[in-house]
């Protein structure tokens, strides 16, 4: 993303404040970011805060940011997962223009840098196993030991590695390891591996390549490739930076970026870990990767979170150098901000109980006026159909009513949102005592939800006309996880996953206008929640899966603060 330069961030944090010094300094003419994904999996929520981060600051400072694919693991990456991050970075709002990069693109230049780094003494080809050099490696309180391999010649170790690239050896037989410095405090110090035989075909090289680089050696060059000014990643790379800037130092790179790290988002009753993820996947425990339920952009995407809740939720949280756990009910609270503001308004029962009018005439309609967003005079009016027959959500009366509860009751008058006051007169149940029908009575004087005589009930319903209604599937979410710290104690954090976390409504009833509501649109049910039409629905049988209720738990957190 480019754009004009700008005095000054439009908001600080100590990353733009570190990028608005090397401005100054004249350290970065034209700041350049990257946003790296593995294409491994799809992208989650906390992607999207490095998304706004990277993009966000490219475009404060007037430059731009690269959408680049760390592809050096064929064995984990798929095309699927590389379209849905482009799909996913381009809805959150941001576009990388003609500045999309693969570290596939850099195969053979990095290649001959690793050549390089044996040539001049700093590489070599270690035999050992994956087990053993993990042995070898030592622990944070002993230091590592030296391979029996470290000391092979170069001349040996340019054959090797030219027979590794050859095919010669299966998976795991040999690796390229940095000669950096066994007892290193820092364990990523301790002669890491920066090539290793992987046989597998990949996503855009094919069989061209049986060896592949490390993501720690293929990461630095290909931001010293591109230009990169400041590469900002999250908080468990810091470890990763001295040798980052270890092989900057010691390779002929064409430009010298510099890394910096930010406090990852972690969310209470989510995890945020493309393992786990995957794992909720593939056994089954959700739908696909954009289940309503999955903490990834897809998902928030199919539950109905508009992006710019997403970013202004990013814009909340902030930056910040320490980790911390973010309470759900932060993005809850950005997102239903957003939806308040744009979401239509629009009639739906969830579960419903007929109510009839005995003293309005059979077989008349007639159109009543409804706003279609309180919040926005510009979206002007619709007209719903208005019977003798309605539906009303089943909770909303009450045979005996408890304290303080002011809706339908015997006897007792109430709202229909801009139609008329009715009042209940009778209740029909079947054999076994199961409320089936209300009978009630309407004031003609009330019409459009006014009474002339001031008459002021304390509850208004929502309604559906009963020949107009269109039959809907609602799927009800909540958290995936009851625990809000999932595996925080040490229990399989898959012990915790919540058996409630969807629930559908199959006898559900909607307004006619939303039956043909695209997919991936969302409105609010009056009284109810906001609701997004899914991909699964048709025009006669829509589906919608809640994206939250109206209560907002965190503006009360807020509130008492």
């Amino acid at each position: 993303m480019t754009s004009e330069p700008t005095p000054a961030p439009a908001r600080s944090d100590f990353i733009r404040d570190i990028v608005a010094a090397d401005v100054r300094a004249g350290r970065a003419k034209t700041v350049v970011t990257r946003f790296p994904p593995e294409p491994n999996g799809y992208l989650h929520i906390g992607h999207a805060k490095s998304i706004c981060l990277n993009f966000g600051i490219a475009a404060e400072f007037g430059g731009r940011c690269h959408l680049r694919f760390d592809d050096t693991n064929p064995v984990k990456e798929e095309q699927e997962y590389i379209d849905a991050i482009e799909a996913d970075v381009r809805w959150l709002g941001f576009d990388w223009g003609e500045h999309l990069y693969y570290a596939s693109d850099y195969f053979e230049q990095l290649f001959a840098w690793a050549v390089t780094l044996i040539e001049r003494g700093l590489a070599y080809v270690d035999d050992l196993s994956a087990d053993e050099i993990r042995e070898y490696r030592g622990t944070l309180t002993e230091p590592g030991r030296n391979s029996p391999w470290r000391e092979r010649p170069t001349d040996e170790s340019l054959d090797l590695f030219a027979r590794m690239r050859a095919g010669e050896f299966p998976n795991g037989a040999r690796v390229v390891r940095a000669r950096i410095d066994m007892a290193a405090p820092n364990i990523n110090l301790r002669d890491p591996v920066i090539y290793r035989i992987v046989h597998a075909t990949h996503p855009r090289t094919g069989d061209a390549w049986c060896v592949y680089p490390t993501y720690d050696f293929a990461h630095g060059q290909s931001d010293a490739i591109e230009g990169i000014t400041h590469s900002i990643c999250t908080l468990e790379f810091e470890v990763h930076r001295p040798l980052y800037d270890w092989l900057i130092e010691n390779l002929p790179v064409p430009s010298t970026p510099r890394q910096y790290e930010f406090a990852r988002l972690n969310l209470t009753h989510t995890v945020l870990s493309k393992r786990v993820l995957l794992r909720l996947v593939n056994e089954g425990h959700v739908r696909g990767w954009d289940d309503p339920r999955m903490p990834t952009i897809s998902g928030a995407r199919r539950r109905g979170f508009p992006a710019e809740g997403l970013r202004d939720f990013a814009a909340m949280i902030g930056v910040a150098k320490a980790d911390a756990v973010v309470e759900f009910g932060q993005l809850e609270y950005a997102v239903r901000g957003v939806l308040n503001r744009t979401s239509q308004r629009r009639f739906g029962v969830l579960d419903p109980v007929k109510v009839v009018i005995e003293n309005y005439p059979v077989g008349q309609t007639e159109m009543m006026t409804v706003v279609n967003n309180p919040e926005d005079p510009s979206a002007g009016t619709r007209e719903v159909a208005f019977g003798r027959e309605l539906w009303i959500e089943r909770e909303d009366f009450m045979e005996e009513p408890a304290p303080k509860f002011f809706r339908l009751s015997p006897g007792r008058e109430v709202r229909l949102r801009n139609a008329f006051f009715i009042t209940c007169t009778g209740v029909v149940k079947d054999a076994d005592g199961r409320i089936v029908e209300l009978r009630a009575t309407y004031d003609p004087a009330t019409r459009g939800g006014d009474s002339p005589d001031g008459r002021r009930p304390k509850a208004t319903l929502h309604w559906l006309s009963a020949a107009h209604a269109v039959p809907a599937e609602i799927r009800l979410y909540d958290h995936l996880f009851t625990d809000p710290f999932p595996g925080s104690d040490g229990r399989d954090l898959f012990e915790s996953i919540n058996p409630a976390s969807e629930t559908i409504l199959t006898g559900a009833l909607v307004e006619p206008a939303l039956a043909g509501l695209s997919a991936g649109e969302t409105v609010q049910f009056e009284r109810l929640g906001y609701f997004c039409a899914d991909r699964d629905g048709r025009p006669e049988h829509p589906v919608f899966n809640r994206t939250m209720t109206l209560k907002d738990t965190w503006a009360k957190v807020q509130a008492k603060g």
